[in-house]
């Protein structure tokens, strides 16, 4: 263990450095090179400083009961949740999960080539293809499945990849197992997906070329220009597949996220998306124009082919997640979860906090640097405000936040109470990152 030298005790080694650090560890000794990773994340451990892996003890309630991998719990007011309209306690729901399993138990004991298909799961393709204006779907165990599926089961090594450079992890994963041919354009940046597309067309009219952006963006809490990006993949006879894990159920009027907001229904080539965020649920999807491509996808996806299909009891929990969305309710809770997110940004902005984005169930406000972002994070949870702290590599360098995940059952004083902790625990971190800072400087000048 690094010794503690500085007045609050704690290794400024834990203040430091990244899980990038880690990634690609040297060694012959596949099991032993993983040792430096996980002294360095013992030592953030050690200071608190390490706010990963934790369990909530009864569910993703607005106020949750939590413990951290050491086992220490905690009561807090909870903004780490993906549960954006509060349906996985929802009465309906919980309803349909025990009506399933005592009719069909808790397994489908078979991947979906095979005899895993149930009447739920039939049915939840048909659904999903009808709310979004598409023909065909096809569902994976995950959403992270339904990413990295889609990708690897349609591109090959002669094949391109253009994606948006903050796309999410399993849409990058499956990039890289497809094809070395992989080019990334600035964020949002149409006009450089451009010209990365004329480049390639200029050497290369044989091959294909995968277009990969998502209808909201969980980082940044920003959106595409989704029609621009179909234009351009018509005009350099290109494909494109929208991720909609974020905004699909939880925004627009009708709950049809961005793609209904941007008038783009029926008219994205591919289409996929996550159930756990706003469905109550895991698993995944791709929605397609073609029999061809279900198919395809269900035979050459590797994830949907040779994964357990979804359990009876998570298609019919999803299929009624749809009924609640398509449904007044639905409406209200999307109205009220809105109504929640501009309230948090509200008293954030009152505070002198900032974040990033526009309106969403995302709020990721802004910290900068890793260390401070660390320092915050350990206040929150002796505050008790349960949210996630996100660092590089997730996000830039110097560019931390903690990403505040708004549920439409959360109240005012919910909200006021976030805002009031995330406050309080920035003004003290900024006063002991900079007292750490001025014993380094005197340190390093003294040496």
């Amino acid at each position: 263990m690094a010794s503690n030298d500085s007045y609050t005790g704690i290794a400024p080694a834990a203040l430091t450095g990244s899980m990038r650090d880690f990634r690609v560890p040297g060694g012959a000794d596949l099991l032993g090179r993983t040792e430096g990773f996980f002294r360095w994340q013992d030592l953030r451990r050690h200071h608190g400083l390490w706010p990963f892996s934790r369990a909530t003890e009864d569910g993703p309630k607005t106020v949750c009961s939590a413990q951290d991998d050491r086992g220490n719990r905690m009561l807090g007011v909870n903004f780490a949740s993906q549960d954006y309209l509060s349906l996985a306690s929802h009465p309906a729901i919980k309803a349909t999960a025990i009506e399933t399993i005592e009719r069909c138990g808790v397994h489908s004991a078979g991947s979906p080539a095979l005899v895993g298909n149930t009447s739920y799961s039939v049915a939840l393709e048909r659904k999903i293809a009808e709310f979004l204006a598409m023909d065909h779907v096809v569902l994976y165990p995950t959403g992270w499945a339904a990413g990295f599926g889609v990708v690897k089961g349609l591109v090959r090594s002669a094949d391109h990849i253009v994606m948006d450079m903050l796309a999410h992890s399993c849409l990058q994963e499956g990039a890289h197992a497809a094809t070395q041919n992989l080019h990334l354009f600035r964020h949002l940046d149409n006009d450089y997906c451009r010209n990365i597309l004329a480049k390639i067309r200029a050497k290369d009219n044989e091959n294909g070329i995968l277009v990969i952006t998502e209808g909201l963006f969980s980082m940044d809490s920003d959106t595409p220009d989704l029609a621009a990006l179909q234009a351009l993949c018509h005009e350099f006879n290109a494909t494109l597949v929208v991720d909609v894990a974020h905004d699909l159920g939880c925004l627009g009027e009708d709950g049809r996220g961005h793609i209904g907001l941007q008038n783009m229904l029926g008219k994205v080539d591919l289409v996929m998306g996550s159930f756990s965020k706003t469905f109550a649920s895991n698993g995944g999807f791709v929605a397609c124009k073609s029999r061809a491509v279900q198919e395809y996808l269900r035979f050459y996806s590797a994830p949907a082919t040779f994964s357990n299909a979804l359990s009876p009891a998570q298609a019919a929990t999803v299929l009624k997640a749809f009924e609640i969305i398509g449904s007044a309710e639905g409406d209200a809770l999307r109205r009220k979860m809105l109504a929640n997110v501009l309230s948090l940004r509200r008293e954030l902005k009152q505070a002198g906090l900032d974040y990033y984005g526009d309106p969403s169930a995302i709020v990721c406000v802004k910290m900068g640097s890793e260390g401070l972002a660390r320092l915050v994070s350990r206040r929150l949870i002796e505050l008790g405000l349960v949210a996630n702290l996100v660092e590089f590599p997730a996000v830039p360098k110097g560019a931390a936040r903690i990403r505040m995940q708004v549920m439409a059952n959360h109240s005012e004083e919910n909200i006021a109470d976030a805002a009031r902790m995330l406050t309080i625990a920035k003004t003290e971190a900024e006063l002991e990152f900079d007292e750490l800072r001025r014993i380094k400087h005197a340190k390093s000048v003294a040496a």
